[in-house]
């Protein structure tokens, strides 16, 4: 059996789908975790044409101090998550957090904690709405965006 937490196979394509009943499960989460960073973990598959997500879970924010702008996803939810993905034949493909009242667009903070391979989805919540949902993947040095399909 493998080890947790092993690196996805990495997709071609730049591509995520992401249903859109898991989408609305994010907003809903989103919403109602601001003004502060929530955060969690993708579950899926990673095929040649894109990733492919099959279940959300939410992590909690050990970030106490700067909750509004960091986050710090909780290890214990991380190592549930990899282990419900295994029993289920999958993989963790990725990782999301939100960004109150700033555009879903990765920070150098978020860049300096990824990890190649993963998909990054970052909401952009403010107030009583997402204003944006957009993924993105670390490649070496700088993150690609990828394409949110349903």
């Amino acid at each position: 059996m493998p080890g947790p937490f092993q690196p996805p196979r990495v997709s071609q394509m730049n591509r995520i789908s992401l249903p859109a009943p898991m989408r609305e499960e994010l907003a809903a989460i989103a919403v109602d975790g601001y003004p502060y960073e929530t955060c969690g973990v993708l579950v899926g598959a990673c095929a040649d044409d894109g990733v492919r997500v099959e279940k959300v879970f939410q992590a909690r924010n050990l970030n106490t101090e700067r909750a509004r702008d960091r986050y710090v996803l909780d290890p214990d939810d991380l190592m549930s998550a990899d282990l419900a993905a295994r029993e289920a034949g999958l993989e963790i493909v990725g990782f999301w957090h939100t960004h109150p009242d700033h555009p879903a667009r990765p920070s150098e903070t978020d860049r300096e904690a990824a990890w190649d391979g993963y998909s990054y989805v970052i909401l952009s919540v403010s107030g009583a709405r997402v204003e944006d949902l957009r993924s993105w993947r670390l490649n070496g040095e700088g993150f690609v965006e990828e394409q949110v399909a349903a």
